[in-house]
């Protein structure tokens, strides 16, 4: 799908395009269990792409029996904004031609860029951390490895926070600016351990300086009153809410990357 212009540097922000502008289906994103629509949105003169997920078109979950996924979409987006990393595009919560949704800002992604591999090898070589040997058909396998890449560090911590279920290589949007964005976070903030994703190359290694300050900085953003803390009090429940708060206590305390628990499959299914 071709997408329209970007935001031009006059002042409106993305979320504020995106709260504001009018929304225009342009079509159906295909290979998703829920419904996700194409869309442009349009303000004062300003257009952007931008991806519109009804909760409407939403498939029900037993275990996230509270909230939407929408909603955890925006609370995926407020955590990132708060480390500072920026790696969810802005999104925000809205009223759209089927009603709330969850609204995204498109990113389009640069197809050189090679973030996962599989090698026919038992290491993982320079540059690449292992994350497991798949089966590649007809009974063979194949080392999966992701690249030793900081943005992806950064992410691997934030899913961490948001203990993310269905963290997939086809989520993973690296963008021509040499940013990366990371999509799809319906299935994030349970109370229960669902970490499920590709990015397990650091498990157990010592967390970043800058991934500890990140942390840091999230403490003091999710205390009781604070604006981030009000803002996820909207969007996810007070368990929920507690249960990130322990979540960042207990990386900080180890220190360290967390490691597959062993009760949950540690790998989502495609993996792609």
């Amino acid at each position: 799908m071709p997408a329209p212009e970007r935001i031009p540097p006059r002042g409106l922000t993305a979320t504020e395009l995106l709260l504001k502008g009018e929304l225009t289906v342009r079509g159906r994103v295909g290979g998703a269990s829920n419904a996700v629509l194409y869309c442009s949105v349009a303000y004062e003169g300003e257009e952007a792409a931008c991806v519109y997920k009804p909760v409407a078109g939403e498939r029900p979950l037993w275990d996230f029996p509270d909230g939407n996924l929408a909603q955890r979409e925006v609370a995926a987006y407020e955590v990132s904004e708060a480390t500072g990393w920026g790696l969810v595009p802005p999104t925000v919560l809205r009223d759209g031609p089927y009603g709330e949704g969850m609204c995204q800002l498109w990113i389009e992604a640069a197809p050189e860029a090679a973030l996962l591999a599989l090698l026919d090898a038992e290491e993982p070589g320079e540059g690449w951390k292992a994350v497991g040997f798949a089966e590649v058909g007809e009974g063979g396998t194949a080392l999966l490895v992701h690249a030793d890449d900081p943005r992806l560090r950064r992410l691997a911590v934030l899913d961490a926070v948001i203990n993310n279920g269905d963290r997939k290589g086809g989520h993973l949007l690296p963008a021509g600016d040499g940013a990366l964005y990371a999509i799809d976070h319906g299935v994030t903030f349970n109370t229960d351990d669902k970490l499920r994703t590709l990015l397990w190359g650091w498990a157990g290694e010592p967390l970043t300086e800058e991934a500890l300050a990140a942390l840091e900085r999230l403490t003091s953003q999710l205390a009781e009153g604070a604006p981030l803390a009000a803002r996820l009090a909207e969007l996810i429940t007070a368990a929920e809410l507690g249960a990130v708060r322990e979540r960042v206590a207990a990386l900080r305390t180890s220190g360290r990357h967390p490691e597959p628990s062993g009760e949950w499959p540690s790998i989502p299914w495609p993996p792609v």
